[in-house]
Order: C-alpha cells, then sequence, then structure tokens
C-alpha cells in the first residue's frame, strides 16, 4: 500500500514538469532593465533596507503585534527567473494533492509514458505564462515554499522582491526610487505579517486551493469540453480584451461547486490584497515623502497598456487581480471606520471570521455577523 502511494505520488509530479516550466520561463523572461554591478548590488542592499523599515510602519497601522518578530520568514531580492522558479515550487505543493487524488481515481488509466508527455507539453506551457507574468510582479509573500520538497526557506515561508521588475516601473514613472521601493514594501510586508498574525491562514488556503483544483481536476472529462467552450468565448471577445465575470478563464470553466470554491478563495485574496493595498496608502508625506505623485503615476499606468497585454492580463486574470484590490481595499476601510482597526482585526482570529464574497462587497453583513 505505501509503495503504491508512493508510485502516485511520484507520477504525479510528472503530470506537470516542473523543472521543464522554470527552465522555458527562463528563457523566455524579457531582459531587465541594463544595469552595471554596483549599481545592481547597491538597489539589492536598498531594497533589503526598505524591507526593513516598512515594517514598523506596518505594525503602527495595522496594530497587529504580530509585526514586531518576522525571524520565521525571509525576504529574499530576485531576478524574474528565480521568481518564476520559486513560483513553479509553490504550484508544486499547491497542485500535488489534487493531483494525486485525480490519479487514484483513473488508477491505470494514465500511463507513465502518457502523464510524462503530458507533463512535458504543461510545463511549456506553464513556464511561458510565468515568463510573462515574470515582468510584471514587484513582490510576492510566499507562504508555502517551506512545504516545498527539499525546501531551505524557513517555516513561514518567504517574501520575494522582484528587483529588475521595481526598477523598470520606478524609471518609467519618474519617481524617487527610495520612495518608491519603500512604498511598495510596505505592501509586500503587509502579506508577511498577515500570515504571521493568523499561523492558521497557511493551511487554510491550502486547503481551498486544494479543493478548487481537486474540483476542476476531478471534473477532467468534461474539462476538455468547457475548456473549448472557453475559448470559442475568448475568440469572441472584443479587442479590447474585455470578457465575462472576473475576466479569468476559470469563469468559463466551473459548475455550482466549483464557483462556490472560486467564491471563497476570491473573498480570501480579496481580503489580503485589499488590506495590504490600504496599508500602503496610509502613509502620508512624513513617511514616503512624494507618496503623492507615486499613487497618481502608478495607477495611471495601466492606461498605456497595448491590446495584446490587455487580452492576456485579462485572460490570465490579473485584471481580475486589481478588482480585488479595489473591492478588498473598499471592505477594509468601510470596516475601519465603522469598528475601527481592532474590529477589523478580527479577521485574523480564526477561518469563520473571514468574509465572504458577497460580505467583501457588503461590509454591513460582516459587520451584523461579527456583532460590531
Amino acid at each position: 500500500m505505501e509503495s503504491s502511494a508512493s508510485e502516485t505520488s511520484a507520477q504525479a509530479h510528472t503530470l506537470i514538469n516542473w523543472e521543464l516550466a522554470a527552465s522555458t520561463a527562463a528563457r523566455l523572461t524579457p531582459a531587465g532593465p541594463t544595469l552595471g554591478s554596483a549599481e545592481i548590488g547597491a538597489a539589492v542592499e536598498n531594497l533589503r533596507l526598505m524591507a526593513e523599515i516598512s515594517v514598523p510602519h506596518v505594525h503602527d497601522i495595522t496594530g497587529l503585534d504580530a509585526a514586531r518578530d518576522l525571524r520565521d520568514s525571509a525576504v529574499l531580492v530576485v531576478d524574474r527567473a528565480s521568481w518564476a522558479k520559486a513560483n513553479t515550487q509553490s504550484f508544486a505543493v499547491m497542485l500535488k494533492p489534487a493531483m494525486e487524488k485525480m490519479l487514484e481515481g483513473r488508477r491505470g488509466t494514465i500511463s507513465p509514458g502518457a502523464a510524462s508527455v503530458s507533463g512535458a507539453i504543461t510545463g511549456s506551457q506553464l513556464g511561458a505564462i510565468l515568463a510573462f507574468l515574470s515582468s510584471k510582479v514587484l513582490g510576492q509573500y510566499d507562504p508555502f515554499s517551506a512545504l516545498a520538497e527539499n525546501s531551505t526557506a524557513p517555516a513561514a515561508g518567504r517574501l520575494l522582491l522582484v528587483a529588475p521588475n521595481i526598477i523598470t516601473v520606478e524609471r518609467e514613472l519618474n519617481v524617487e526610487p527610495a520612495d518608491f521601493r519603500l512604498w511598495v514594501c510596505l505592501h509586500e510586508q503587509t502579506h508577511r505579517v498577515q500570515f504571521a498574525a493568523a499561523p492558521w491562514l497557511r493551511h487554510h488556503m491550502l486547503d481551498e486551493i486544494e479543493n478548487l483544483s481537486g474540483l476542476l481536476l476531478g471534473n477532467v472529462d468534461s474539462l476538455m469540453e468547457r475548456a473549448a467552450a472557453a475559448a470559442k468565448s475568448l475568440k469572441d471577445r472584443p479587442a479590447s480584451g474585455a470578457g465575462p465575470g472576473r475576466g479569468a478563464i476559470l469563469d468559463l470553466l466551473q459548475n455550482p461547486e466549483e464557483k462556490a470554491a472560486l467564491s471563497r478563495l476570491t473573498a480570501l485574496m480579496s481580503l489580503l490584497e485589499g488590506h495590504a493595498n490600504v496599508v500602503m496608502d496610509a502613509v502620508d508625506a512624513g513617511i514616503v515623502p512624494s507618496v503623492k505623485t507615486i499613487r497618481q503615476r502608478f495607477n495611471a499606468r495601466g492606461n498605456d497598456r497595448g491590446v495584446i497585454e490587455k487580452f492576456i492580463r485579462s485572460l490570465l486574470g490579473l485584471d481580475a487581480k486589481m478588482r480585488q484590490y479595489s473591492d478588498g481595499s473598499k471592505f477594509v476601510r468601510e470596516v475601519v471606520a465603522a469598528a475601527g482597526m481592532e474590529g477589523f482585526n478580527k479577521v485574523w482570529e480564526s477561518a469563520g471570521q473571514l468574509p465572504t464574497e458577497p460580505e467583501i462587497h457588503d461590509s454591513k453583513l460582516w459587520l451584523e455577523r461579527m456583532g460590531l
């Protein structure tokens, strides 16, 4: 029995060739800004400094005592290829249980050879997606890195700051580098503090991801049919890239149970992103002197995107992520206005305190449920 479980685990790993995904992403990742070795060293050192400076400000704004001690997680300044590789490791953690469950249910119907070929194709496709994303992401808190196979990450995970992208954007916006880096770090360090304040959150999120991915993979027989419908819908979209629902392809790949699972994940991500955005926007010129200019130029930046990039962003759900910022920020601001930061911080006490998606859109529902 143990041998059978081991074989299933090994075959699950081959369904997506993670190593190929990482190498494909590294090969396809666009070149970053041109910097000399001294400039690179100075930028890395400054980003580490801004990451450290931002934490006391996160504590002051959020009132979360977890910000006082973050030694069980780490801050890494990385390039685009390293960010992509880190994400393949985390994706492997997130998807492994669902893939093993799928294989158990289809035992004997997927040969090792077929799994290997499928894994190579999927790995290449994932690598191409990560290559596109690798030039867009400024930073990311990864709570799952310690759970990866042969991981050396600290127990609570790691915060990745993507130096080439931060430098590219600060140059595009023509803003003070130190101010922009601190502003970005305020958002990203808030995510680090969220998971420190709610130690249960990592496994709760992992359970929700496993549930959704398990539903999708469990319905694999109808997945191709639904994917065909998704492809037709995407083909029929207007050139602007506008699309149905949240704008992600997942919207077209759901039955009611999948919709409910996605709704829970959407609510959680909206909360996390919105809360981090509120912290980022709570600073004044006393902390980030040019914060007003940074906000104005950063918010206007999306207007310059081309049609193709807008379409890809819609397909991958990146515009949905921006709506998560907006929806979640509105929820946080309304709750803090009604119940204070102490009242809002009840969300970190347990999974039962998290807002649902309807509550994200109507904060009064959550306030009533919490008795605030």
